[in-house]
């Protein structure tokens, strides 16, 4: 996906605006067209009432808004998602996680939390296998959760980076929907933040890429942007085929690998 200089200068723009205490009062649906040209150029986007998008209205923290994303299969009467863009239309980086999805996930069903630097649109962008795009969209208002100050301690933070909590809800039906849960402690730092005491931009420091498998087939594979909130955390539905172990390998931008897995018994 390639992205214009009109894109970029439109998001800084948000981006100085919100900086300053001047951030939008309301989503600004403006956005969305600068951005669909910017990540898919002149292709068709058909909106799509098979996906939804499930969050609150008004959000308690810009730096933590739950979010969960459904597709129904039986509504979408043959349309087959591979991939899903979720973006945050005002954010300073609007990309929040790429998701690669597979058939062990059955109807999609994934909860999450991300950043909102100041209110705006949740787009998010379903791809088939021969490129067919479909849009969903849901307004949330909330702010300052991209930028701000954040402490020093970078030693602490990165010896206590890459602990993965990972569960299966028991009890578990083998060919059914089952829900598992993924957790990683890491301050997903943005590049946007200032130290402190310095006012210094921190590098960014963050969760590249989650990789799912169960019994060593992938189940899914999330590209995990900044705009994903502090300490990833995702819910999902996979239906197991047969007893055996949920495995997860994240990698970060530094190139550090952390490794996790569960046993499923039935």
């Amino acid at each position: 996906m390639k992205v214009t200089k009109l894109f970029l200068t439109a998001l800084t723009g948000a981006w100085i605006l919100a900086s300053s205490g001047m951030a939008f009062a309301e989503p600004d649906p403006k956005l969305w067209g600068v951005m669909k040209e910017a990540f898919f150029e002149k292709r068709e986007i058909q909106d799509a009432d098979f996906m939804k998008i499930d969050a609150p209205r008004r959000a308690e923290s810009g730096a933590q808004v739950p979010v969960t994303y459904m597709i129904d299969n039986a509504a979408a009467k043959g349309v087959v998602i591979k991939k899903l863009y979720a973006f945050v239309d005002a954010n300073p980086i609007p990309l929040t996680a790429t998701y690669h999805l597979t058939d062990g996930l059955g109807n999609f069903n994934l909860s999450t939390r991300i950043r909102f630097e100041t209110d705006a649109f949740v787009r998010l962008v379903g791809e088939t296998a021969d490129g067919k795009l479909y849009l969903a969209s849901r307004e949330i208002r909330e702010a300052g959760g991209c930028g701000g100050t954040v402490d020093g301690y970078e030693a602490q933070i990165s010896a206590s980076a890459g602990k993965i909590k990972i569960k299966v809800d028991e009890p578990v039906k083998i060919g059914s929907a089952t829900p598992a849960t993924f957790n990683i402690k890491h301050t997903m730092r943005t590049g946007l933040q200032r130290e402190l005491v310095s006012q210094g931009f921190v590098p960014a420091f963050y969760i590249k890429q989650a990789a799912f498998t169960y019994n060593g087939k992938p189940v899914m594979t999330v590209d995990v942007g900044v705009g994903t909130a502090e300490d990833p955390y995702f819910k999902f539905d996979f239906v197991p085929d047969a007893p055996g172990k949920l495995s997860v390998v994240a990698t970060d931008n530094e190139g550090k690998t952390f490794t996790q897995e569960v046993e499923v018994k039935s």
